[in-house]
């Protein structure tokens, strides 16, 4: 565990709820393997489902799936979805639980994204349960 980066409570398939420490959010994508899967890697242009909660750096969750009671499918590494997730998600195993810190560069950049309450300088923290790639 890093001491720079937040703490998630909770187990795989758990809703987690985060911790985060007094540091400033680091500058650079930072991916932390919280629970190790047994399945195999996920392969870029793989289609990923996965449970997920996203919060701004020591600010308010704007997105989970775990509320919702339904996971999300979607295309990894082949720019479908935010750069962090493309870079900290491909190489995962499946059945991992990964919490992924995303600098706004690697999320929605300057513009933010105002929908979810997102600015353009927000660090971007998921906790991301890999269910299945195919």
């Amino acid at each position: 565990m890093s001491e720079n980066l937040p703490t998630a409570s909770g187990s795989f398939g758990d809703k987690p709820e985060l911790t985060f420490p007094e540091n400033a959010a680091p500058a650079d994508l930072q991916v932390q393997v919280l629970e190790q899967g047994s399945g195999a890697a996920v392969e870029s242009g793989q289609t990923i489902e996965v449970n997920y909660l996203g919060q701004v750096w020591g600010g308010s969750i704007f997105d989970n799936s775990y509320d919702r009671g339904s996971s999300i499918e979607f295309p990894i590494g082949v720019g479908r979805v935010i750069s962090g997730w493309d870079t900290g998600l491909v190489g995962q195993q499946i059945g991992s639980r990964v919490l992924v810190s995303i600098p706004p560069h690697e999320g929605y950049g300057p513009m933010g994204n105002p929908r979810a309450g997102i600015r353009g300088d927000d660090t971007l923290v998921f906790v991301v349960d890999i269910l299945n790639a195919r």
